[in-house]
């Protein structure tokens, strides 16, 4: 929506300064993943702090078996659909994977995610340093992502926590401070040891949002369709059914942004 539309009904769109204020006053950040606009206007509605288009659509809409099939194209189609109906959250979109092999190519194609779907933060995956200084120049927000890193898979031999022996964890908090030092506005840490991801949240000022990274970090992200107990396949075990009890999709969304705000959620049950 435009802001001029936001501030008539009175309301003002989060922004990634909101994200750090809520960060340097303690209070929990609560986000969700969404792809279309009924799902977009229901987390808004509730609460939810941010909304991740993440290319983890490939997954749960498309039905692949990784993440790396999804091009540039679809994920500006699912943030605009997003971006539709979205009124206070803040809308970060995933950049899919080798879109963003060159400091250029990352320009060009992060310019299309933002023209036309209206994403506010671009999320990128891994350590590129020099790709997020360039993209901080030409003024565009960059949220970072550490960890387990779905458009390395390949590498990575699977979906396994990652940081866990000392030189790992130490590289991991080395990308961190590189990471904001190069402008990002934010980080995502994905299945890291709860303690580890704790240490880094600690010693970075940006906002750190963990999924399957403990009860440390600043915030925490799931994949809706995981907290709805509807995805394909096995759910993560650091993902938590909140339809499960709940009389209602919205009532169990709203379960969701109540146990990350006060902290109960996730457990050591969810963490590693």
């Amino acid at each position: 929506m435009p802001n001029s539309y936001l501030n008539s009904i009175g309301l003002k769109p989060l922004t990634h300064l909101d994200l750090l204020a809520m960060k340097q006053r303690g209070e929990k950040i609560a986000c969700l993943t969404a792809y279309d606009a009924s799902f977009s206007a229901l987390c808004d509605e509730v609460g939810i702090d941010v909304i991740l288009v993440g290319d983890s659509l490939g997954m749960v809409i498309q039905g692949q078996s990784t993440t790396l099939p999804v091009k540039l194209d679809e994920m500006i189609y699912h943030t605009r659909c997003v971006t539709q109906t979205s009124k206070r959250a803040l809308i970060i979109a995933d950049l899919p994977f080798m879109t963003y092999a060159t400091p250029e190519m990352a320009a060009q194609n992060a310019a299309r995610l933002i023209q036309e779907s209206r994403a506010q933060i671009i999320k990128l995956e891994g350590a590129k340093i020099e790709i997020i200084e360039f993209l901080v120049a030409q003024g565009i927000c960059v949220c970072g992502h550490l960890g387990l890193l779905p458009q390395f898979i390949h590498q990575l031999g699977g979906y396994k926590v990652q940081g866990k022996i000392e030189s790992a964890a130490q590289k991991l908090l080395d990308d961190a401070l590189k990471i904001q030092n190069a402008g990002a506005s934010m980080l995502v840490l994905e299945c890291v040891p709860s303690e580890l991801a704790r240490q880094i949240t600690q010693q970075l000022t940006i906002p750190v949002i963990g999924i399957g990274a403990g009860n440390g970090c600043d915030g925490q992200v799931l994949v809706l369709y995981d907290m709805l107990g509807i995805s394909t396949g096995i759910r993560p075990r650091f993902s938590k059914d909140f339809l499960n009890g709940s009389c209602s999709i919205e009532h169990a969304i709203e379960n969701y942004v109540q146990a990350v705000k006060n902290g109960d959620f996730p457990t050591l049950e969810h963490s590693f």
